[in-house]
C-alpha cells in the first residue's frame, strides 16, 4: 500500500523581480523543517496549474476567482505582502479559508522609509540633489525658496492607520520630539503611542494640526480617495503628504492640483494610482514632490524576517495552534 501524498504548500515564485524571488535557503530550510508538507516553489505558470488542485496552504499576494476555483484542498492563504486587497476574492471571503498575512515583516522598514521621506521634505533634499546635478551651489536660492528648511522635532504628525505600520512610525516620531494624532478605527484601544486619537470619522476634524500626514491604513474600499481636495483644502499650506500605503487611498488630480496651487507644501508617494506609474503621468512632473516606486519595504532583512513569520506559522499549522496575523476578511485587513 502506498503512504498517502504530504500534505502540500504552493508558493508561486514568478515575479519579473528578482529580489522577490523566493530564495534557495528558503525552500530548503522548509524542506528541512517541515517533512511532513510537500513544499513546493512554483517558478512557472504551468507548476502553479500542475499543485493548485492538492494544495492545502497556498502562499501568494494577489488571487483571482478562476484561481480560488481550481483549489480542491484549501485551507490557509498566507500573504507576504501587508496588504490583500487583491487576494480577498468574494469567493474566498465567503469560504472557510483562513487568510494571514506579513504585516509584521513590513512594519520597521516602511516606517523607517516614511520617517525618511518625512526628513527629505523638511530639508528640502530633492532641491539639493537638483542643485548637485546641475552643478550649482544653490545656498542662497535654497535659502530664498518658499520651501524653509525646518525641522521635525516640535512639530506634529498625523497618522491615519495604527496597525504594524502605523505604531512603528509613531514610536519613531516621538523619539523625535513629534506629537502624534492618529486615525483609528477603534480608538478605546491600541492608541498608547499617539497623544490624541481620532475615529476615521473626524479625519477632517484632525487634519488642521497636522504639519505632517503619513497614510498607513489598508486598501479597502471605504479608504479609496480618503485624502481628496476637501480633506487637502482643509491642510495647512505648510504641512506635507506621505503616502506609504496604497496609491488609491489619494485623488490623485486632487493632488497634483493642490501641489501646483500651494495648497500644499509638498508631497512624498511611496505608492501610486496607477501602479508602475506610466511614462508621461502627470504626477512625474508635479511639484515639491517626491517618488519612491514602491521601495518603502525594501531591506537585506525582508527574506530572512519572511522565513520567520512562515516558519512559526507553520509550525502552529502542523500542531493545531492557532495562527498568528490573521486577516478579518470581512473588514479586508
Amino acid at each position: 500500500m502506498k503512504n498517502a501524498s504530504p500534505r502540500k504548500l504552493l508558493w508561486p515564485s514568478l515575479s519579473r523581480i528578482a529580489y522577490f524571488d523566493v530564495p534557495e535557503w528558503i525552500e530548503k530550510s522548509l524542506r528541512e523543517s517541515f517533512p511532513q508538507f510537500g513544499i513546493v516553489i512554483a517558478r512557472s505558470e504551468d507548476a502553479v496549474r500542475e499543485h493548485m488542485a492538492h494544495a492545502e496552504i497556498f502562499v501568494c499576494h494577489k488571487l483571482g476567482p478562476e484561481q480560488f476555483a481550481a483549489f480542491q484542498k484549501l485551507r490557509w492563504i498566507h500573504s507576504p505582502s501587508a496588504g490583500v486587497a487583491e487576494l480577498l476574492v468574494p469567493q474566498l471571503v465567503a469560504s472557510d479559508v483562513v487568510v494571514t498575512n506579513a504585516r509584521i515583516v513590513h512594519a520597521i522598514p516602511v516606517a523607517e522609509h516614511a520617517i525618511a521621506l518625512m526628513f527629505a521634505l523638511s530639508r528640502n533634499l530633492a532641491g539639493c540633489m537638483r542643485y548637485q546635478s546641475e552643478g550649482a551651489w544653490g545656498h542662497t536660492a535654497l535659502w530664498d525658496n518658499a520651501r524653509r528648511f525646518t525641522e521635525i522635532n516640535g512639530k506634529t504628525l498625523g497618522v491615519i492607520g495604527l496597525g504594524a505600520i502605523g505604531r512603528e512610525i509613531a514610536a519613531r516620531a516621538r523619539a523625535l520630539g513629534m506629537r502624534v494624532l492618529a486615525v483609528k478605527r477603534d480608538p478605546s484601544r491600541g492608541g498608547e503611542l499617539a497623544d490624541r486619537v481620532y475615529t476615521p470619522n473626524d479625519i477632517r476634524a484632525m487634519l488642521p494640526d497636522v504639519d505632517f500626514l503619513v497614510l498607513a491604513a489598508p486598501d479597502i474600499p471605504e479608504t479609496r480617495h480618503l485624502i481628496g481636495e476637501c480633506e487637502l483644502q482643509r491642510m495647512k499650506r505648510t504641512a506635507y503628504l506621505i503616502n506609504i500605503s496604497r496609491g488609491s487611498l489619494v485623488d490623485t488630480a486632487a493632488l497634483i492640483g493642490a501641489l501646483q496651487s500651494g495648497v500644499l507644501m509638498g508631497a512624498a508617494l511611496d505608492v501610486t494610482d496607477p501602479e508602475p506609474l506610466p511614462a508621461g503621468d502627470p504626477l512625474w512632473q508635479a511639484p515639491n514632490l517626491i517618488i519612491t516606486h514602491h521601495m518603502g519595504s525594501a531591506t537585506e532583512r525582508f527574506w530572512p524576517r519572511q522565513y520567520e513569520v512562515l516558519n512559526e506559522n507553520l509550525r502552529r499549522y502542523a500542531r493545531g495552534e492557532p495562527l498568528l496575523y490573521l486577516v478579518d476578511k470581512q473588514k479586508g485587513y
